[in-house]
């Protein structure tokens, strides 16, 4: 994810979605400064915290990783 592709789908799913950073990371069970790191690329997330963000979104996780429209 070195290109951060993820963050900037993460982002797009949490804006079409309508949350705040503090939100997402209160349903996901995540600080909002870790929701920040995972769009901006500054970190990523672990695998079971990938799954947790597609179920979340309702969204296969090669989506997220840019694989899959």
């Amino acid at each position: 994810m070195k290109n951060n592709t993820f963050g900037k789908i993460f982002k797009e799913l949490r804006l079409e979605y309508g949350l705040t950073q503090r939100e997402l990371g209160g349903k996901l069970g995540y600080c909002n400064q870790t929701i920040s790191f995972w769009e901006s690329g500054q970190r990523e997330p672990d695998l079971d915290a990938l799954v947790d963000i597609a179920e979340f979104f309702d969204v296969p996780v090669g989506v997220l990783l840019g694989l899959k429209n």
